[in-house]
């Protein structure tokens, strides 16, 4: 029988969490291994997530210009996709992306076994090779899978989730799109505007529900200009499929509507990726959805296993995933002087046209907490630079605390948000106020000189309430 090996650390998932915990966990003298059993190495932000949506995004941005070139006093005629050649792009930017991953996995820096993973107790894993590690600490780092609610008939059709619309080389007739959050709205303005007809059913009240309703107003508004369809606050009733395509029979304002295209995209939301990890077996509590339970450490209830990003929440956002993964290693090996990952200034950022991004507090959590503050907004139609570049939708709104001016966060809505509201995250992270930021320099005529009107008016209350 072969011996089995043993390590200081094995990260189960090669992704963002698993992968820097082993850099960190390497780096300090560890011993370590990852396990992953994906087809192909590099983890979802890479193959399936980040990189090839933008990829794609922009450049339906670039034909959504080009198509509307008449704006600028331009003449473009002729200006559609090439799908073939879309697609060809989309996989060679992937793929030099993967290889760094993969060289970076094969490095011989740690052990890698391509493999998927159970516990069989509480130190010791069996993979699907049939081989047994132990382990004196674990990182679980297996991110989330599609999640397929119960609506009658959705299980039984065949119907398209983010990786199909990811992969696709060809232009669609028809798409009806299942819901509304960031994955759904992304995908729905790409597909919209490389030419197929697109319907949007979202089961909430409005689209992108995590954020306000201000905000998500204005990228729905965006988005029926351009001629999305789209129906919010409906119930979904059953989903259907013929030779003809699908039906999605729904209810919306107490009328019974149904819809017909030549395909359904699946976007009602992803699901934590934990179900065949035996972790009954290893005594790690999990929430109903799948979800890990973790502290402050990311230490799960077997304090030694660890769990970050997607499978463990509470954002699945990449850098937050990394942040985690890094802070699990330091604390299983007690790095001295670490500290736990800073919620605070969480940032966010959905890539519609417009962007979407927060970071900070949002309102309605300084609402819902009791929290003290002052507020500033300002739009993008009345914005010289924006004016200029036809970027109209949107508005930039500040939130500070009303004695000094401490920023608490921001919300930006509007073209380039998400590179925009980096302005925020040095003086959030240094707790600086509204006149420090003022005290900077701001460019004329520039996107990011926008930010300084609403912290212009935020200073101007301020120092009424001083004189008052």
């Amino acid at each position: 029988m072969a011996k089995i090996k043993s390590y200081d650390l094995i990260c189960i998932g090669g992704g963002s969490a698993g992968f820097n915990a082993a850099r960190v966990a390497t780096a300090l003298g560890k011993k370590v291994a990852i396990v992953d059993g994906a087809k192909q190495l590099g983890g979802l932000c890479i193959l399936r997530g980040c990189m090839p949506s933008k990829t794609l995004i922009y450049a339906a941005e670039i034909l959504h210009h080009a198509q509307h070139a008449e704006k600028f006093g331009l003449k473009v005629t002729g200006a559609r996709a090439d799908m073939p050649a879309l697609h060809a792009r989309k996989k060679r930017i992937i793929a030099d992306f993967a290889s760094y991953r993969v060289k970076a996995l094969t490095s011989g820096k740690f052990d890698l076994y391509q493999a998927y993973a159970r516990f069989l107790d509480p130190h010791t894993l069996e993979l699907s090779d049939g081989t047994c590690l132990r382990g004196k600490n674990f990182l679980l780092g297996t991110g989330s899978k599609i999640s397929v609610p119960p609506i009658p008939g959705l299980k039984e059709i065949k119907c398209w989730n983010s990786d199909d619309v990811l992969d696709l080389d060809f232009i669609p007739k028809s798409v009806i799109v299942l819901g509304g959050g960031i994955v759904a709205c992304e995908l729905a303005q790409y597909l919209n505007r490389i030419g197929a007809k697109i319907t949007l059913i979202q089961r909430s009240q409005h689209i992108l529900r995590d954020h306000s309703a201000e905000a998500s107003t204005v990228v729905q508004q965006a988005f029926v200009d351009e001629g999305i369809e789209l129906f919010a606050g409906t119930h979904l009733q059953t989903v259907a499929q013929d030779k003809r395509g699908v039906s999605v029979t729904f209810l919306h304002n107490g009328k019974k509507i149904v819809r017909r295209a030549a395909h359904l995209f699946n976007a009602l939301g992803r699901e934590p990726n934990t179900a065949g990890l035996g972790l009954i077996a290893a005594g790690v509590k999990t929430r109903p959805n799948g979800q890990v339970i973790i502290n402050r450490w990311q230490q799960t209830s077997a304090p030694h296993i660890y769990a970050a990003g997607d499978c463990s929440g509470p954002a699945e956002i990449v850098h937050i995933a990394i942040a985690q993964g890094e802070l699990a290693a330091r604390h299983a090996f007690k790095v001295k002087a670490i500290k736990p990952v800073d919620f605070s200034l969480l940032l966010n950022v959905v890539f519609t046209d417009p962007q979407l991004a927060t970071i900070g507090a949002l309102e309605s959590d300084l609402v819902e907490h009791g929290v003290r503050y002052v507020s500033a907004s300002y739009p993008f139609n009345d914005h010289g630079k924006s004016i200029l570049m036809e970027a109209n939708y949107g508005y930039v709104k500040v939130l500070a605390e009303p004695k000094r001016g401490r920023i608490l966060g921001a919300e930006i809505v509007g073209k380039d948000a998400g590179e925009l509201i980096h302005c925020f995250s040095t003086p959030l992270a240094m707790r600086a106020t509204v006149g420090d930021m003022l005290r900077a320099p701001w460019y004329h005529p520039t996107l990011a000189e926008i930010i300084t009107y609403p912290l212009e008016e935020i200073a101007e209350k301020l120092g009424k309430n001083k004189r008052s």
